[in-house]
Parts: C-alpha cells; sequence; structure tokens
C-alpha cells in the first residue's frame, strides 16, 4: 500500500468548525463602521489570506487600515477558540491514525500564528511536524507559496504529499502547489474540479483512500455507487 511522504492539513473548516467564528467577527466589524455585509460576502471570504480579507472588509465600509483590520479578526477569533475549539467531527481520530502511520504532518493555515497555537496546543503532543501560517508565507491562499513551504519545511516533494482543503481557495492553493489534493465538505459546496478527490466527512479518509490518490486516481464520496 501507497502512502504519502506527508499529509498537508487545512485547519479553519478542515479540522476545526471555525469559521462562524471568522464571520461573526466580519458582520460585527463591518456593522461597527456602518457597512453591509451579507452571508454570501462571508463565504466568498472563507480561505483568504486575511490582509486580502482585510481589503474587501474595507471595501465594505470598515473605516481601518489593513494592518488593523487583520489585529482585530485575530483578537476576535483567537479568543473565541482559546475558549473553545470547535473540533470537527472524526478530525481527532483521523489524525490520530495517521500518526499512528509515522506520516508527517503539517497544519498549512491563513490564519496566523496565534491562532493556529491554540488549535496546535489543543491537539495531542507531536501531532504536526511543521505549521504554517498566513503571517509566515510572501503570498497566501490561493497562491502555492504556503503549500510549497510546507513540503519543503517538512523536507518533502509536495507532488508525493496529500493536501486535505474545505475552501476554493484551499483547493486552488494545494492543487497549484502540485500537491494531490482531497476536498472535504465544509460550508461552502465542493465543486468538481479535474484531479481532485472529494469525501463529505473525515472519517472516509482512510489507508484505502490514501493508497487509490497516491496512485494517481481520484475518488469522490459525492457520486452516487
Amino acid at each position: 500500500m501507497r502512502t504519502p511522504q506527508a499529509i498537508l492539513w487545512d485547519m479553519d473548516g478542515t479540522l476545526i468548525d471555525s469559521e462562524p467564528y471568522w464571520q461573526q467577527a466580519e458582520f460585527d466589524l463591518v456593522a461597527q463602521h456602518g457597512g453591509v455585509w451579507t452571508m454570501d460576502d462571508a463565504l466568498n471570504l472563507v480561505g483568504y489570506d486575511l490582509h486580502d480579507a482585510a481589503k474587501v472588509l474595507q471595501h465594505h465600509g470598515v473605516d481601518l487600515e489593513v494592518d488593523k483590520i487583520v489585529n482585530f479578526l485575530i483578537t476576535t477569533v483567537s479568543t473565541r477558540i482559546s475558549r473553545h475549539v470547535p473540533w470537527r467531527d472524526h478530525a481527532a481520530e483521523t489524525l490520530a491514525w495517521v500518526r499512528h502511520q509515522r506520516i508527517p504532518c503539517a497544519l498549512v493555515t491563513m490564519s496566523h500564528t496565534p491562532i493556529a497555537q491554540t488549535f496546535v496546543d489543543s491537539a495531542p503532543h507531536g501531532t504536526f511536524d511543521a505549521v504554517i501560517t498566513g503571517d509566515m508565507v510572501p503570498q497566501g491562499k490561493p497562491h502555492p507559496d504556503p503549500y510549497v513551504m510546507a513540503a519543503r519545511t517538512l523536507g518533502v516533494d509536495v507532488t508525493e504529499c496529500i493536501a486535505i482543503e474545505d475552501s476554493p481557495t484551499g483547493i486552488t492553493s494545494a492543487m497549484a502547489a502540485g500537491a494531490r489534493t482531497i476536498a472535504i465538505q465544509a460550508i461552502i459546496p465542493v465543486q468538481p474540479r479535474p484531479h481532485l478527490s472529494r469525501i463529505q466527512e473525515l472519517d472516509q479518509l482512510t489507508p484505502s483512500v490514501l493508497d487509490v490518490v497516491m496512485h494517481g486516481a481520484t475518488i469522490d464520496f459525492f457520486t452516487p455507487g
């Protein structure tokens, strides 16, 4: 059975159900500045680099500098995650069996270090061999830089890695880097793409699925039969 050189995990929406935290922070900030923010606006920001997200919020009436917007979002979301880390169903168990298989893991998130570290601290020690955050890369998702950096940090070939993502932005980033990509359903419907595998829940990520993907095929738990 063929295993990946590493698994590269997105965080928000993939391992933890934190997107509602981000959305509430965005709604609150825009409202404070008298602007209008809709759920469609919030969904369009899922997976974005925070500095890019801040520029979008400026266009919706937030009269603050980009860095101040980013700091507000980080502080607000970090506070909520520190009170409760909203693990996705089956996430902890899936990470545990991956580690048992001795497959290196990297966390690849556009959240900044304080938020990512809070999550990492909630996981068993040694779960992640590398952590790449939005404040560490020159260009965030959808650019390939985060996944390229993760593979380089682990000392592996990104094309021999599997990335697990939930957002269109993150999927684009992982595939552009050359990682074999598996999308998981979260708050945004996962649309089919060439060479993209799709699962609905993390317990569908099994050794046999990794083997299929590493042999160049795709799996799709959205397709009946």
